[in-house]
Protein backbone atom coordinates (compact mmCIF):
# COMPACT_ATOMS: atom_id res chain seq x y z
CA UNK A 1 0.00 0.00 0.00
CA UNK A 2 2.80 2.41 0.94
CA UNK A 3 4.67 1.59 -2.29
CA UNK A 4 1.57 2.27 -4.42
CA UNK A 5 0.98 5.59 -2.69
CA UNK A 6 4.62 6.62 -3.21
CA UNK A 7 4.40 5.58 -6.87
CA UNK A 8 1.32 7.76 -7.38
CA UNK A 9 2.96 10.74 -5.69
CA UNK A 10 6.09 10.42 -7.81
CA UNK A 11 4.02 10.17 -10.99
CA UNK A 12 2.01 13.24 -10.02
CA UNK A 13 5.20 15.18 -9.28
CA UNK A 14 6.66 14.18 -12.63
CA UNK A 15 3.51 15.23 -14.47
CA UNK A 16 3.36 18.61 -12.75
CA UNK A 17 7.00 19.30 -13.57
CA UNK A 18 6.53 19.01 -17.33
CA UNK A 19 6.67 22.18 -19.50
CA UNK A 20 3.08 23.26 -20.15
CA UNK A 21 3.73 24.74 -23.59
CA UNK A 22 4.62 21.36 -25.05
CA UNK A 23 1.88 19.29 -23.44
CA UNK A 24 -1.44 18.39 -25.00
CA UNK A 25 -4.52 16.56 -23.77
CA UNK A 26 -2.81 15.58 -20.53
CA UNK A 27 -2.42 11.88 -19.70
CA UNK A 28 -6.12 11.08 -20.01
CA UNK A 29 -6.66 12.67 -23.42
CA UNK A 30 -3.57 11.09 -24.96
CA UNK A 31 -4.65 7.68 -23.71
CA UNK A 32 -8.12 8.15 -25.18
CA UNK A 33 -6.56 8.92 -28.59
CA UNK A 34 -4.25 5.91 -28.26
CA UNK A 35 -7.01 3.53 -27.19
CA UNK A 36 -9.31 4.58 -30.04
CA UNK A 37 -6.41 4.13 -32.46
CA UNK A 38 -5.71 0.61 -31.23
CA UNK A 39 -9.36 -0.33 -31.66
CA UNK A 40 -9.27 0.82 -35.30
CA UNK A 41 -5.92 -0.55 -36.50
CA UNK A 42 -5.51 -3.50 -38.84
CA UNK A 43 -4.43 -6.82 -37.34
CA UNK A 44 -1.08 -6.58 -39.12
CA UNK A 45 -0.42 -3.09 -37.79
CA UNK A 46 -1.39 -4.16 -34.26
CA UNK A 47 1.08 -7.05 -34.34
CA UNK A 48 3.92 -4.85 -35.59
CA UNK A 49 3.21 -2.15 -33.03
CA UNK A 50 2.97 -4.71 -30.21
CA UNK A 51 6.32 -6.18 -31.28
CA UNK A 52 8.02 -2.77 -31.21
CA UNK A 53 6.46 -1.64 -27.94
CA UNK A 54 7.10 -4.97 -26.23
CA UNK A 55 3.46 -5.54 -25.38
CA UNK A 56 2.84 -1.99 -24.16
CA UNK A 57 -0.48 -0.70 -25.46
CA UNK A 58 -0.75 2.32 -27.74
CA UNK A 59 -2.67 4.11 -24.98
CA UNK A 60 0.04 3.55 -22.38
CA UNK A 61 2.81 4.50 -24.81
CA UNK A 62 1.08 7.77 -25.65
CA UNK A 63 2.50 9.81 -22.75
CA UNK A 64 6.16 8.83 -23.05
CA UNK A 65 6.99 12.00 -24.99
CA UNK A 66 5.73 14.13 -22.09
CA UNK A 67 7.30 12.03 -19.34
CA UNK A 68 10.80 12.33 -20.83
CA UNK A 69 10.56 16.12 -20.49
CA UNK A 70 11.91 15.57 -16.98
CA UNK A 71 15.20 14.40 -18.56
CA UNK A 72 17.32 17.34 -19.84
CA UNK A 73 18.82 15.15 -22.56
CA UNK A 74 15.43 15.22 -24.31
CA UNK A 75 15.12 19.01 -24.19
CA UNK A 76 15.51 19.13 -27.98
CA UNK A 77 12.07 17.53 -28.32
CA UNK A 78 10.21 20.52 -26.80
CA UNK A 79 9.44 22.18 -30.14
CA UNK A 80 8.26 18.90 -31.70
CA UNK A 81 4.89 19.15 -29.94
CA UNK A 82 3.31 22.17 -31.65
CA UNK A 83 3.36 24.67 -34.51
CA UNK A 84 2.07 28.24 -34.32
CA UNK A 85 0.28 30.26 -37.01
CA UNK A 86 -0.87 33.81 -37.52
CA UNK A 87 -4.59 34.54 -37.83
CA UNK A 88 -6.71 34.57 -41.00
CA UNK A 89 -5.07 31.92 -43.18
CA UNK A 90 -7.10 30.20 -45.90
CA UNK A 91 -6.56 26.48 -46.42
CA UNK A 92 -4.45 27.10 -49.52
CA UNK A 93 -2.31 29.67 -47.72
CA UNK A 94 -2.04 27.35 -44.75
CA UNK A 95 -0.88 24.39 -46.87
CA UNK A 96 1.55 26.63 -48.75
CA UNK A 97 2.95 27.69 -45.39
CA UNK A 98 3.41 24.05 -44.39
CA UNK A 99 5.04 23.10 -47.69
CA UNK A 100 7.65 25.82 -47.25
CA UNK A 101 8.17 25.08 -43.58
CA UNK A 102 11.66 23.94 -42.62
CA UNK A 103 11.47 24.81 -38.92
CA UNK A 104 11.63 22.25 -36.14
CA UNK A 105 7.99 21.75 -35.21
CA UNK A 106 5.28 19.11 -35.02
CA UNK A 107 4.59 19.15 -38.77
CA UNK A 108 8.13 18.76 -40.05
CA UNK A 109 9.14 16.26 -37.38
CA UNK A 110 6.04 14.07 -37.65
CA UNK A 111 6.61 13.67 -41.37
CA UNK A 112 10.26 12.85 -40.69
CA UNK A 113 9.35 10.21 -38.11
CA UNK A 114 6.82 8.55 -40.42
CA UNK A 115 9.41 8.33 -43.19
CA UNK A 116 11.96 6.84 -40.78
CA UNK A 117 9.54 4.25 -39.43
CA UNK A 118 8.87 3.00 -42.96
CA UNK A 119 12.54 2.02 -43.32
CA UNK A 120 13.02 -1.74 -42.95
CA UNK A 121 16.53 -1.46 -41.49
CA UNK A 122 15.73 1.04 -38.72
CA UNK A 123 17.23 -0.21 -35.42
CA UNK A 124 14.68 -1.44 -32.88
CA UNK A 125 15.70 1.16 -30.29
CA UNK A 126 14.93 3.96 -32.74
CA UNK A 127 11.73 2.27 -33.89
CA UNK A 128 10.45 2.24 -30.33
CA UNK A 129 11.30 5.88 -29.65
CA UNK A 130 9.98 7.11 -32.99
CA UNK A 131 6.76 5.14 -32.64
CA UNK A 132 6.12 6.54 -29.17
CA UNK A 133 6.73 10.04 -30.51
CA UNK A 134 4.35 9.54 -33.46
CA UNK A 135 1.61 8.25 -31.16
CA UNK A 136 1.98 11.28 -28.93
CA UNK A 137 2.39 13.89 -31.66
CA UNK A 138 -0.75 12.84 -33.53
CA UNK A 139 -2.62 13.43 -30.28
CA UNK A 140 -0.92 16.82 -29.92
CA UNK A 141 -2.01 17.91 -33.40
CA UNK A 142 -5.66 17.41 -32.46
CA UNK A 143 -5.43 19.59 -29.34
CA UNK A 144 -6.43 22.89 -31.03
CA UNK A 145 -4.18 25.09 -28.92
CA UNK A 146 -1.15 23.29 -30.35
CA UNK A 147 -1.93 25.15 -33.56
CA UNK A 148 -2.50 28.38 -31.67
CA UNK A 149 -0.81 31.76 -31.76
CA UNK A 150 2.88 32.34 -31.09
CA UNK A 151 2.42 35.57 -29.12
CA UNK A 152 0.60 33.85 -26.24
CA UNK A 153 2.35 30.45 -26.45
CA UNK A 154 -0.73 28.66 -27.71
CA UNK A 155 -3.01 30.13 -25.05
CA UNK A 156 -0.67 29.62 -22.08
CA UNK A 157 -0.65 33.36 -21.43
CA UNK A 158 -4.45 33.69 -21.56
CA UNK A 159 -5.30 33.46 -17.86
CA UNK A 160 -8.71 32.07 -16.88
CA UNK A 161 -10.61 30.50 -13.98
CA UNK A 162 -12.15 27.02 -14.25
CA UNK A 163 -14.75 26.34 -11.54
CA UNK A 164 -12.99 28.96 -9.41
CA UNK A 165 -9.49 27.55 -9.89
CA UNK A 166 -6.78 29.48 -11.73
CA UNK A 167 -5.89 28.04 -15.14
CA UNK A 168 -5.11 29.20 -18.68
CA UNK A 169 -6.61 28.63 -22.10
CA UNK A 170 -4.03 26.01 -23.08
CA UNK A 171 -4.40 24.00 -19.89
CA UNK A 172 -8.17 24.26 -20.13
CA UNK A 173 -8.07 22.31 -23.38
CA UNK A 174 -5.16 20.09 -22.32
CA UNK A 175 -6.80 18.61 -19.28
CA UNK A 176 -9.42 20.69 -17.44
CA UNK A 177 -12.28 19.97 -19.86
CA UNK A 178 -11.40 16.29 -20.27
CA UNK A 179 -10.98 15.58 -16.58
CA UNK A 180 -14.33 17.27 -15.89
CA UNK A 181 -16.05 14.41 -17.74
CA UNK A 182 -14.96 12.10 -14.89
CA UNK A 183 -14.33 9.05 -17.09
CA UNK A 184 -11.44 6.60 -17.32
CA UNK A 185 -9.65 6.51 -20.67
CA UNK A 186 -11.25 3.17 -21.54
CA UNK A 187 -14.74 4.43 -20.64
CA UNK A 188 -14.17 7.63 -22.63
CA UNK A 189 -12.84 5.68 -25.64
CA UNK A 190 -15.84 3.35 -25.64
CA UNK A 191 -18.16 6.35 -25.46
CA UNK A 192 -16.53 8.05 -28.45
CA UNK A 193 -15.59 5.11 -30.67
CA UNK A 194 -18.89 4.81 -32.53
CA UNK A 195 -18.24 5.63 -36.18
CA UNK A 196 -19.64 4.02 -39.30
CA UNK A 197 -17.41 2.35 -41.86
CA UNK A 198 -18.01 5.27 -44.25
CA UNK A 199 -17.11 7.83 -41.56
CA UNK A 200 -13.89 5.97 -40.70
CA UNK A 201 -12.95 5.70 -44.37
CA UNK A 202 -13.45 9.44 -44.87
CA UNK A 203 -11.40 10.35 -41.79
CA UNK A 204 -8.62 7.91 -42.61
CA UNK A 205 -7.91 9.46 -46.00
CA UNK A 206 -7.44 12.99 -44.65
CA UNK A 207 -3.83 14.28 -44.86
CA UNK A 208 -1.86 15.65 -41.92
CA UNK A 209 -2.26 19.17 -43.34
CA UNK A 210 -6.04 18.82 -42.95
CA UNK A 211 -5.69 17.68 -39.34
CA UNK A 212 -3.62 20.75 -38.58
CA UNK A 213 -5.89 23.16 -40.43
CA UNK A 214 -8.96 21.84 -38.61
CA UNK A 215 -7.19 22.39 -35.28
CA UNK A 216 -6.12 25.86 -36.42
CA UNK A 217 -9.71 26.84 -37.26
CA UNK A 218 -10.96 25.50 -33.93
CA UNK A 219 -8.24 27.39 -32.06
CA UNK A 220 -9.44 30.64 -33.65
CA UNK A 221 -12.97 29.95 -32.35
CA UNK A 222 -11.60 29.08 -28.92
CA UNK A 223 -9.71 32.37 -28.73
CA UNK A 224 -12.82 34.35 -29.70
CA UNK A 225 -14.92 32.51 -27.12
CA UNK A 226 -13.18 33.78 -23.97
CA UNK A 227 -11.95 36.94 -22.32
CA UNK A 228 -8.81 37.10 -20.14
CA UNK A 229 -9.53 36.37 -16.48
CA UNK A 230 -12.99 35.03 -17.39
CA UNK A 231 -14.63 32.62 -14.94
CA UNK A 232 -15.76 29.48 -16.74
CA UNK A 233 -17.72 26.44 -15.60
CA UNK A 234 -20.73 24.36 -16.70
CA UNK A 235 -21.79 26.52 -19.64
CA UNK A 236 -18.35 26.42 -21.24
CA UNK A 237 -18.30 22.66 -20.86
CA UNK A 238 -21.74 22.39 -22.47
CA UNK A 239 -20.81 24.66 -25.39
CA UNK A 240 -17.48 22.96 -26.15
CA UNK A 241 -17.89 19.29 -25.24
CA UNK A 242 -18.89 18.19 -28.75
CA UNK A 243 -15.81 19.87 -30.23
CA UNK A 244 -13.58 18.28 -27.59
CA UNK A 245 -15.03 14.84 -28.23
CA UNK A 246 -14.73 15.17 -32.01
CA UNK A 247 -11.07 16.11 -31.74
CA UNK A 248 -10.32 13.15 -29.49
CA UNK A 249 -12.17 10.80 -31.83
CA UNK A 250 -10.53 12.19 -34.96
CA UNK A 251 -7.15 11.96 -33.27
CA UNK A 252 -7.68 8.26 -32.61
CA UNK A 253 -8.95 7.46 -36.12
CA UNK A 254 -6.18 9.50 -37.77
CA UNK A 255 -3.55 7.79 -35.63
CA UNK A 256 -4.94 4.39 -36.60
CA UNK A 257 -4.77 5.37 -40.27
CA UNK A 258 -1.17 6.53 -39.93
CA UNK A 259 -0.07 3.36 -38.11
CA UNK A 260 -1.92 1.23 -40.66
CA UNK A 261 -0.03 3.07 -43.40
CA UNK A 262 3.33 2.51 -41.71
CA UNK A 263 2.84 -1.07 -40.51
CA UNK A 264 -0.29 -2.41 -42.20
Amino acid sequence: MAFNTLKKLLLAALFLSLPLQSMAWGMLGHRVVGEIAQRNMTCKAKKQVEKILGGESVAMASNWADFVKSDPSYKYLDSWHYVNFKEGLTYDAFVNNLQQDTATNIHTKLNMLVAELKKKDLPMEKKQMYLRLVIHMVGDIHQPMHAGRPEDLGGNRVKLFWFGESTNLHRLWDSDLIESQNLSYTEYSTHLNKTTKAERKELMKQPISQWLYDSYLISNKIYSGVEPEQRLSYRYNYDNLETLNQQLLKGGIHLAALLNEIFG
